[in-house]
């Protein structure tokens, strides 16, 4: 994964555990997504950036697919 790629990826991932308040998210790095992913990855970001709340079970359905769309 190219380091500007690589970035991008920590930041997207970054910003979603800060919008979900998830504690430990730390343990995923982007280094453990494939450059591939980089689309799923940009989507995930841009659906949990437009709401402003979410559920339990929507909280967990996000941190399953992220755990879906590492490497």
């Amino acid at each position: 994964m190219s380091e500007q790629k690589a970035a991008e990826v920590n930041q997207l991932i970054e910003d979603i555990s800060q919008k979900l308040n998830m504690l430990n998210i730390g343990v995923i790095k982007a280094e453990d997504f494939s450059p591939d992913k980089y689309e799923d990855i940009e989507f995930l970001h841009q659906m949990v950036m437009k709401k402003s709340s979410f559920s339990p079970s929507e909280m967990q359905a996000i941190a399953s697919e992220l755990k879906n769309l590492r490497k």
